[in-house]
């Protein structure tokens, strides 16, 4: 797998993400549901040019919604908290491609 079919999104916009990224120096990812620790700490240190210290994954069943008049399962997916070294960081919103 490549390192961008590995790592989907950030999960930036949440309070909890937020926190995590100030005190802890931790970034929330999106990642691929096949993708072990390794991996995806190989990928982030590729793709964001940092020094990663531990990888936490977590698996979310999919939700049910409605559609129309029955029901349709969401996909289940995969959440990893990337703790990075101090003095690294990953901005997501800089200003510099403005």
């Amino acid at each position: 797998m490549t390192p961008e079919s590995i790592i989907k999104k950030p999960i930036t916009l949440t309070e909890k993400s937020n926190r995590l990224r100030v005190k802890g120096n931790q970034v929330i990812f999106e990642v691929a549901r096949t993708a072990n620790k390794v991996e995806i700490r190989e990928a982030i240190q590729k793709l964001f040019n940092v020094k990663v210290e531990a990888v936490n994954t977590m698996l979310y069943r999919g939700k049910d919604r409605r559609m129309g008049r029955g029901y349709a399962k969401m996909q289940n997916w995969k959440k990893a908290v990337v703790t990075l070294k101090e003095g690294d960081n990953i901005d997501f919103f800089s200003e510099e491609g403005s």
